[in-house]
């Protein structure tokens, strides 16, 4: 596990300096403390820091094929790379060190940009390809390690990094920030891929390659999760029989290290069947880490313990306590743009307790997208139904209803989502509404130039490419492609990778992504049951009552802590002098929602959160 960075200029003429390179290596230290590598020859410098997993003795970066004429650096891990190297061996390659970052540079030589398909793991990959002068990007299928670049300028200048901070350190990389792009945060709480908050720096999307040669970018995609195969065509057993094949061999395969390895455990399905499968394969105990709350409904701590308790695990727990001033501002440094899951805290608080114990830790993330998990998926077949009936009739039906309920009654967004299309209700939800009333929100002239036209311009390419299927694999694949990434995803990588330890997810295996897929409708959610199969899964490997319990997200106490502890510093970073003047929201809007959630009117400690997390950013990041 790694960060890398990287600067190339189209023009042979051009010289990088190497302390450049440097410089933003240094930025991202916290993801390698290890060790560094840099690599500078003319138009082209890459570098990176290394945290060492695999080969500790002889993975140091930058690595070079035989002749040295191709060079490589590289963030994340390859499960199979010792299958890989035995075909690429028998084709007559031939290796230096034991690391799965040269068996990628061999695999970029036999078969080229293709190579990524036949990579099974997490990964951020750039290769230098002298005598093509030709730079080779990559990033994982379902965007677990991150890949940031700038955009190049008239100097032909294209800049790489796992992290925006490092790009901010080179002259010439300006923070100018995309009014688009707040407008964006705003409706998803992050910034969607592959937008960042500055003009001029973009994200490579998931499951893409990006080929800088000749002056040009161009970018590929390689992979993608197929719904259209899903049907019932095989017996319930077999899904499930399938399932817990893959996922056991997805776990085996990622207990690969050679320093000490651990997990995440919230004592929910995701993160408990995981650490089933780890006590299978491992001798010794698995080390487990679970934090929680003083407010007895975000804590979680009894659950994990029970499964602590079944599976014998040498467990690890945290009582934590909110810090504003200090852990939150150091998170909105560290995830460098605008970003408002607050479960970034917990994230981070686990981080660090596994971190004084273990190098890796493996975590349950995925298995609500991937099986069907959230509860906003439970109304799909009600959904489905409603949107069955004529637009009309709808409206004759709901809208008087709607229309004579108070702003921030109880069910009102419900019914106003029925009003609307399928996928509109859905995007409605996951963006709390804010896209549609842009207006209510956001100061006149600050809109100037901007599209405002909703959220659904972000998720329109995702809903159009699975129109002709039914709507939970609809939501689904928006998820995997909008807020899997850009949320969950970018919340595990910056909160693990600044106490510089490295988190695997075996439920995001593109194997088991893709099998999943298959499983019917009917498989993935029964009733109110969410997450059928899995859950059938873990029957098999644990007594059904640590299986069967209602769901809690991995949250903080947001709407309490904003009345108490929180209640000052909210409301200077929401409706304070500095926080006015910026110019970006309407006074009203801001009022309105701070004073319904003080009176108790309606919770909007989601929407308070958000200015909040966007004022810190200002105040870091620009200001």
């Amino acid at each position: 596990m790694c960060g890398i960075a990287g600067i190339v200029y189209a023009s042979a003429e051009m010289r990088v300096p190497e302390a450049q390179v440097r410089g933003m290596c240094d930025a991202i230290r916290h993801r390698g403390p290890d060790d560094d590598g840099c690599f500078v020859d003319g138009c082209v410098g890459l570098g990176m820091r290394r945290l060492a997993i695999i080969d500790v003795a002889g993975g140091k970066q930058p690595i070079f094929n035989e002749d040295r004429s191709r060079v490589i650096v590289y963030n994340g891990e390859i499960y199979n790379h010792r299958e890989v190297r035995a075909e690429l061996e028998k084709r007559g390659h031939r290796y230096s060190t034991q690391s799965d970052t040269e068996t990628i540079l061999h695999a970029y030589e036999e078969y080229g940009d293709d190579c990524v398909t036949h990579l099974r793991g997490m990964f951020g990959i750039a290769i230098w390809d002298a005598p093509r002068r030709r730079l080779f990007l990559a990033r994982d299928r379902l965007g677990k390690k991150p890949l940031y670049y700038t955009l190049p300028g008239a100097d032909g200048r294209l800049a790489f990094a796992s992290e925006l901070k490092a790009l901010l350190t080179l002259p010439g990389v300006e923070r100018r920030v995309d009014p688009q792009a707040v407008l964006d945060y705003t409706a998803w709480g992050y910034v969607p891929d592959p937008g960042t908050i500055f003009d001029g720096i973009a994200k490579l999307p998931p499951a893409h390659t990006l080929v800088y040669e000749n002056g040009r970018v161009h970018l590929e995609k390689y992979w993608d999760v197929d719904y259209a195969r899903t049907g019932r065509v095989e017996t319930e057993s077999h899904y499930i029989d399938r399932a817990l094949e893959i996922l056991d061999e997805a776990v085996r395969i990622r207990l690969m290290s050679e320093v000490p390895l651990g997990a995440f455990l919230s004592g929910g399905t995701d993160s408990s069947v995981v650490v089933a499968l780890m006590a299978k394969h491992t001798t010794g105990g698995v080390k487990t880490f679970s934090i929680g709350f003083e407010e007895e409904r975000y804590n979680e701590l009894p659950y994990a313990r029970r499964v602590a308790e079944h599976f014998g695990t040498d467990h690890h727990e945290e009582i934590v306590r909110p810090d504003a001033d200090r852990d939150v501002t150091a998170l909105v440094k560290q995830f460098d743009e605008p970003f408002a899951d607050s479960s970034m805290i917990p994230t981070y608080y686990v981080s660090r307790l596994a971190r004084r114990h273990v190098t890796v830790a493996l975590s349950g993330d995925g298995g609500d997208e991937l099986f069907a998990g959230y509860l906003r998926y439970v109304d799909s077949a009600a959904v489905a139904a409603a949107n069955r009936l004529p637009a009309a009739l709808r409206n004759a039906l709901l809208g008087p209803v709607t229309r004579a309920l108070p702003p921030g009654a109880r069910g009102i967004d419900r019914l106003r989502d029925m009003l609307g299309g399928e996928d509109e209700q859905y995007v409605r939800r996951m963006t709390g509404g804010l896209g549609q009333t842009a207006h209510a929100v956001f100061d006149p002239g600050f809109l100037r130039g901007v599209d405002d036209s909703g959220p659904g311009r972000v998720a329109a390419p995702f809903l159009n490419a699975v129109a002709g299927c039914d709507t939970l694999s609809r939501r689904q694949y928006l998820d995997t492609h909008t807020y899997l990434p850009g949320d969950i995803l970018t919340k595990v990588d910056r909160a693990s990778m600044v106490v510089s330890l490295e988190a695997r997810a075996p439920l995001l295996d593109h194997v088991l992504a893709e099998f999943a897929a298959t499983i019917p409708v009917e498989l993935r959610m029964q009733g109110m049951t969410t997450k059928y199969i899995l859950k059938k899964v873990a029957e098999r490997l644990m007594p059904s009552e640590l299986v069967y319990r209602p769901k809690r997200g991995f949250a903080i106490p947001v709407a309490y802590w904003l009345k108490r502890e929180w209640a000052e510093k909210s409301d200077d970073l929401v409706r304070g002098k500095r926080a006015r003047d910026r110019g970006i929201f309407r006074l009203d809007y801001v009022n309105r929602v701070m004073d319904e959630h003080r009176a108790g009117k309606r919770d909007n400690s989601t929407r308070i959160w958000s200015l909040m997390m966007l004022e810190l950013w200002f105040r870091e990041w620009v200001d």
